[in-house]
């Protein structure tokens, strides 16, 4: 069942963020994994806007999603992400699917 991992991140370093954005595309693919959406100014329908960065991945299912979040080569990188932003991460499975 198709997985989506949603990251809602507010950067406080761009400089710093910018060498976890440089290894993030080859790990990702590694994966399986594949970006669904990407916004730094995501449309605001209900609610009050954080200036946050919205992102949404998806995996083939699970197993794959928090493989990739526990790689070697993930976490090399995403300590440039956990130095740079504060986010929240979270992971849902696919509506309806089989």
């Amino acid at each position: 069942m198709t997985c989506y991992i949603v990251g809602h991140i507010a950067i406080h370093d761009r400089e710093r963020y910018a060498q976890y954005e440089a290894g993030f595309m080859p790990i990702l693919q590694q994966h399986g994994g594949q970006i669904v959406a990407v916004s730094d100014a995501p449309a605001v329908l209900e609610g009050v806007a954080d200036g946050r960065r919205l992102v949404i991945l998806s995996f083939e299912d699970q197993k794959a999603a928090i493989s990739w979040m526990r790689s070697p080569d993930y976490q090399e990188i995403a300590r440039h992400r956990h130095a740079a932003s504060e986010a929240w991460i979270l992971m849902a499975e696919g509506f309806g699917q089989a």
